[in-house]
């Protein structure tokens, strides 16, 4: 009994050590990373909008597809689509393989054992 209680303590004194160090280890990667940035230069810079003090984006001009002509072009992408899903792919066919070789090993089996049994009853 007192074999078990002492494995039991190594192993929890053991797992306790390797998450120490893997936690120890964790923040030194942190740390140097924020050292790294630090020297670098590179800091996260707050997101821009687009627009800066009293400069306008230029305006794009957007072409706006007619719903008729839309409804057409997606219909016929969807034809294609579908024409181009219903050809037949022909399937891999293999040949069976014959059994001749298989068949004539098991006879061969099947021999070797009655001329061991007619071998004996000669004696």
């Amino acid at each position: 009994m007192n074999q078990i209680v002492e494995g039991g303590w190594i192993t929890v004194i053991g797992i306790t050590v390797v998450f120490a160090i893997l936690t120890i280890l964790a923040i030194v990667m942190y740390a140097i990373g924020a050292f790294e940035r630090g020297m670098t230069g590179k800091r996260k810079e707050p997101e821009r909008t687009g627009e800066v003090e009293g400069v306008k984006p230029p305006e794009t001009e957007t072409e706006e597809i007619p719903p008729r002509d839309l409804a057409i072009i997606t219909a016929s992408i969807l034809a294609y689509l579908a024409k181009k899903a219903e050809v037949v792919r022909p399937l891999p066919f293999r040949r069976k393989v014959s059994d001749a070789w298989r068949l004539y090993g098991l006879q061969s089996g099947m021999d070797e054992v009655e001329n061991f049994n007619y071998e004996i009853r000669k004696w």
